[in-house]
């Protein structure tokens, strides 16, 4: 069976900042799940030309796999805006099981309650195993349970992606 051809990452960032416009509101604040989805909010705040900063959240303090992973070196949770009331659309790079989604949610009402929490994603790969869907993804792509797609920041800024054996 032939592999599945790699996701061709600046070629999806286009397709999601497309996306994003789309689902942009006038007060919208963007927030980016570490450590992809922290790189693409970053990205796609200054190529919208949005004011202030957008806002970056972490879940580690709500994963349910806490006691097995422990904390990250990730980046935690930064949240320049208020988010009670707030129409808040995250962004991450990969989409897959749910949990992940389902942790930053929980640290999100943490800070208050918004009015609204839409999801973007550059790649949504199934396998769910909450019932999170995306309220856009740039692309559908499918791998084995064995195998993570991960998303790289080279030096330049420029996005890839690579696969990694699951442990």
């Amino acid at each position: 069976m032939k592999a599945p051809a790699m996701p061709e990452a600046e070629a999806l960032y286009a397709e999601l900042l497309a996306g994003v416009k789309t689902l942009l509101r006038a007060d919208t604040k963007l927030v980016g799940i570490t450590s992809g989805g922290a790189w693409l909010v970053e990205r796609l705040h200054k190529d919208l030309g949005l004011p202030g900063s957008p806002g970056v959240i972490s879940s580690a303090m709500h994963r349910d796999d806490f006691a097995q992973r422990g904390m990250t070196a990730s980046a935690q949770t930064t949240l320049p805006f208020e988010i009670d009331g707030a129409d808040v659309l995250l962004l991450d790079d990969v989409l897959y099981t749910g949990r992940t989604i389902r942790a930053v949610l929980n640290e999100l009402f943490d800070f208050g309650r918004p009015a609204c929490v839409r999801l973007a994603v550059m790649v949504d790969r199934g396998g769910r195993q909450l019932p999170v869907a995306a309220d856009f993804a740039a692309a559908r792509f499918t791998l084995p349970d064995t195998q993570l797609l991960a998303l790289a920041r080279e030096e330049d800024g420029r996005l890839r992606f690579h696969v990694e054996e699951t442990p």
